[in-house]
């Protein structure tokens, strides 16, 4: 019990105490929205008959969900990538003999991996953090820290490196689809997005059950969260003008 306290002291003190890069506010305009020519962006929300039809509130509505869509889209490579290199270090490990050996490889993935991914990933806001570490959980199976506790020899640096110093979210975070709204989000936007062939499809490690969930929640689509975020942000930023104008 001590040692998993110790462990569990180590991954979770670093997120709450670090910083990361924060969401900037999105400027929207009757430009972003509307459809320009050769952009078939819109065209193809509107137009995927395998799936319901999107249900927006706002035209405000379909511009937050575009703005989470970058996210999403941001975070979804890093998740295929981690699950190949598990997939990969797990394979090549069971076939080692030799702990020497073991760990000999084990710093080649760890090395790969750093110089590959940790730029890219300290980039990330800490939304597009949150919506990786779910994705992870859907592409392995696994939640990272679940990942980092069975592969932690070669995993524990490089994910304390990058997600510790970044994200200040949770590494046990799950990805549940059928019951939370932001993973909802994320699940509607990469099956219309493997339909558009605008990102390339891994199959789930997690069972997930996307058509029956997309057709429960018939098109709807809530973004109020992120509505009620931004609006934090921009009062922030208000009282941050007005006292740089008293001095």
């Amino acid at each position: 019990m001590k040692k998993f306290f110790i462990l569990f002291t180590i991954i979770c003190f670093p997120l709450i105490s670090s910083s990361q890069i924060k969401d900037t506010l999105p400027e929207f305009s009757d430009e972003h929205f509307l459809v320009k020519d050769g952009d078939t962006l819109m065209i193809k929300l509107d137009e995927v008959s395998v799936l319901p039809k999107h249900k927006f509130k706002s035209r405000e509505d379909v511009n937050y969900y575009l703005w989470f869509r970058k996210k999403v889209f941001k975070a979804y490579p890093y998740a295929v990538l981690a699950s190949k290199r598990i997939d990969s270090l797990e394979a090549r490990l069971s076939r080692i003999k030799s702990k020497s050996k073991k760990r000999k490889y084990v710093r080649r993935v760890q090395k790969y991996l750093e110089e590959e991914l940790t730029d890219q990933i300290k980039k990330m806001t800490r939304t597009e953090g949150r919506v990786l570490i779910k994705l992870v959980h859907r592409q392995t199976g696994k939640t990272v820290f679940e990942n980092i506790k069975e592969l932690r020899s070669g995993w524990k640096a490089f994910w304390y490196n990058t997600t510790a110093n970044v994200f200040s979210l949770s590494l046990k975070d799950e990805y549940h689809p059928e019951s939370i709204n932001e993973d909802y989000l994320i699940e509607d936007i990469l099956q219309r997005a493997f339909i558009d062939e605008t990102l390339e499809q891994q199959i789930p490690k997690l069972n997930v059950n996307s058509f029956s969930i997309l057709e429960a929640k018939k098109g709807d689509i809530n973004v109020e969260e992120y509505k009620a975020m931004f609006a934090k942000l921009r009062k922030k930023r208000k009282r941050k003008q007005k006292k740089k104008k008293k001095k």
